[in-house]
């Protein structure tokens, strides 16, 4: 039965079957047709919601104090093994409330960064801000190009968590410096990054 129908489609396609009498095509148009977009309405769709404001994006600021020196940008040719900010960044941008995770354990506070340093073959520095204190950078493990998986964190890697008192993290910011040398940071408050 399908093959009937595919073939069926097929002879539409060609035409074969097709009656040729009394079938013209269109006359072509005489000058080029132009189709103009509707003007942009200048009240709110929605009556009762108002526009929203023309206010200008503003660009975060960064602690260049935390970055290290001498970095310099990598190649960007993508790898196919997420090693490059051209891979990686597009994933953090859209991860990005999974940057950071802070957890209540054993009594204390844990704040991880697993994430980021799933990530970090494409990343050239992270630095770390708790409770608005000084930022501080946070030394990322090799990326591990020996390996099918660079970005795996091995049992001789550092861990990616820092421990404060019961409680007390109560807002962490997070600076990130692609391996391009662009940069990019975020803050959250406890509530958005508790985990269980």
């Amino acid at each position: 039965m399908i093959d009937f129908l595919f073939a069926v489609i097929a002879a539409g396609m060609s035409g074969q079957g097709a009656p040729s009498a009394g079938i013209t095509a269109p006359p072509a148009p005489e000058a080029p047709v132009t189709v103009q977009a509707p003007a942009a309405p200048e009240a709110p769709a929605s009556p009762g919601v108002p526009a929203a404001p023309a206010v200008p994006v503003q660009k975060a600021s960064f602690d260049m104090s935390v970055v290290p020196a001498g970095l310099q940008a990598e190649d960007q040719t993508p790898s196919g093994k997420f090693t490059t900010a051209t891979e990686v960044k597009p994933i953090l941008n859209a991860t990005r409330g999974n940057w950071v995770a802070v957890r209540e354990y054993e009594g204390k506070d844990y704040v991880y960064v697993t994430h980021l340093w799933s990530w970090r073959c494409g990343l050239a520095a992270i630095a770390i801000s708790v409770n608005d204190e000084q930022m501080q950078n946070w030394p990322m493990p090799p990326c591990h190009t020996e390996f099918s998986t660079p970005n795996a964190i091995l049992n001789d890697d550092p861990n990616p968590l820092l421990t404060f008192k019961p409680g007390s993290v109560e807002k962490v910011t997070i600076q990130v410096v692609y391996d391009d040398l662009s940069m990019d940071s975020a803050s959250f408050a406890r509530g958005e990054v508790l985990i269980p």
